[in-house]
């Protein structure tokens, strides 16, 4: 299993749209995946869920939110398995480690999204944990049993995921907070990747990445000398690496330019690799040759506008190439969705390309000694 997360400092440039459409070009090509939504704005979580259904899983988990081991106690052991074992939030799986107590011995059921691919629901309340994570951060440093718990927490529910229903692949959508959450997501998943938007605040905002990295890197180098072997086991072998950029959700201007984009977004397009090569760590970036660091994972595939087509995605909830097979279209939509169905469902060979040059790269992973 690998645990991938699709990350950017700066929001706006369609990151959970991307990790929704990688995850669904990734099940098509056979992977089992399984999404979960860290998000606190649940954004991918509507492309798999309705919201009425949504609001009845929080509904149902708003005491063991409050308090796990006191609603907990409400129930008969029969009943909580059962109501445990149904779908639940992320932020209900992290709760009892939040709380500081014994976990369930089940996990509950992912939502089955499509052939291949699962969905763990986000929560608004997942500032609960981080605020969590933040408070027990300096127990690492005297290697408390909790605090590490709390820290590889995520990591730890992934692998469960994985070794219980075999996943090939979790990926994790993150909000664009450079906060305790996302440094504990991003430090301990295998890889993460970059939408950019051509200007400069993805400039920037990869900058920031890579400041930030340097800074988590450090960090986690301290800790590991200080605690057991045992607890060493509970985190990666080794720090997350960068897996590339892509440049997503930009307009098209034929012919303007060798990306086809206007020439002031051309030029910004044109520092991304040499940002990357300036901030972005070569430790977690060597498995990449010049080639991967120069180019857009994907190159083109992706990189131009979808206009309104993620939206009628997310509306029926199946990648946009499915959408004009959809049978409950709106009427408002229909003439329109169908009118355009070819180019609905060319983005399906697009995002082929671009999850098989990502795999490309994650591959790598595995065959460099170095990383």
């Amino acid at each position: 299993m690998k645990l991938i997360s699709v990350f950017n400092n700066k929001g706006g440039v369609g990151k959970t749209t991307l990790t929704y459409h990688l995850a669904c070009a990734l099940a098509e090509l056979g992977k089992k995946v399984l999404m979960l939504d860290l998000d606190p704005q649940c954004n991918l979580t509507i492309y798999g869920l309705d919201s009425e259904s949504l609001h009845e899983i929080w509904q149902d988990e708003d005491g063991f939110i409050d308090d796990f081991n006191a609603t907990r106690k409400k129930f008969e052991d029969s009943d909580f398995e059962s109501f445990n074992r149904n779908h639940r939030t992320i932020h209900y799986i992290l709760k009892p480690i939040e709380d500081g107590i014994s976990e369930p011995k089940s996990l509950p059921r992912p939502i089955e999204v499509a052939t291949n691919l699962d969905l763990i629901p986000g929560r608004l309340t997942l500032h609960m944990y981080e605020n969590k994570i933040a408070e027990r951060w300096a127990g690492l440093y005297r290697g408390e049993p909790l605090s590490i718990r709390t820290i590889t927490q995520i990591r730890a529910i992934a692998r469960r995921y994985a070794s219980e229903s075999k996943y090939d692949f979790i990926i994790v959508d993150t909000s664009p907070s450079l906060g305790a959450l996302n440094k504990v997501i991003i430090s301990t998943v295998d890889g993460f990747l970059v939408p950019c938007f051509p200007d400069m605040f993805s400039l920037y905002g990869i900058r920031n990445i890579g400041k930030s990295l340097l800074e988590w890197k450090k960090d986690f180098d301290t800790i590991y000398p200080l605690i057991s072997k045992e607890k060493r086991n509970e985190f990666p072998e080794r720090f997350v690496s960068f897996l590339g950029f892509t440049i997503y959700n930009a307009k098209k201007y034929s012919g303007r330019t060798p990306l086809n984009l206007a020439q002031a977004a051309y030029n910004y397009a044109n520092d991304i690799p040499q940002t990357v090569r300036d901030y972005i760590s070569s430790e977690v970036r060597q498995h990449l040759d010049d080639e991967m660091i120069d180019n857009p994972i994907g190159y083109q595939e992706v990189m131009h506008t979808h206009n309104t087509l993620p939206s009628m995605a997310q509306k029926y909830r199946v990648p946009i190439w499915k959408v004009p097979d959809v049978n409950n279209l709106e009427g408002t939509d229909k003439n329109t969705i169908i009118g355009n169905q070819a180019i609905y469902k060319a983005t399906k060979d697009a995002y082929k390309v671009f999850t098989e040059d990502l795999l490309r790269r994650i591959n790598r992973l595995n065959t460099n000694p170095e990383v």
